[in-house]
């Protein structure tokens, strides 16, 4: 089986207030439950905020360390999933119910390079 990758993008800011996450969130453990019963669940984690990161560039034969994000904007990858799945399609289908659990965030469904690099 092959592995993708299930990208949650977020808005910046806080967190909506519980009577909104709070649905969200039982939504979200119920997709987490159905694709574990299916055995297409690797593994996910949410992230930190953007502010958290640090970027390590390398210029000039040195590292410069700088704080923040890579790249500036109004939505962050907010936490991710991967799933193994037979094909495409499959994938897109578990992405498909990632993004009705969670509402009106976007969902990225990519796949993960294998062994021989494909």
């Amino acid at each position: 089986m092959r592995k993708y990758l299930l990208s949650v993008y977020q808005p910046d800011g806080d967190p909506p207030p519980p009577e909104v996450l709070d649905p969200v969130m039982r939504r979200l453990a119920a997709w987490n439950e159905e694709l574990r019963a299916a055995g297409a669940w690797v593994f996910t984690a949410g992230l930190c905020p953007p502010s958290t990161a640090t970027v390590l560039r390398p210029k000039g034969g040195e590292v410069l360390v700088t704080d923040g994000p890579y790249v500036e904007g109004k939505e962050h990858l907010g936490g991710f999933t991967v799933i193994q799945a037979p094909d495409l399609d499959a994938a897109l289908e578990w992405g498909r119910k990632l993004a009705e659990a969670i509402g009106l965030l976007p969902i990225e469904v990519r796949p993960l390079r294998d062994d021989n690099g494909r």
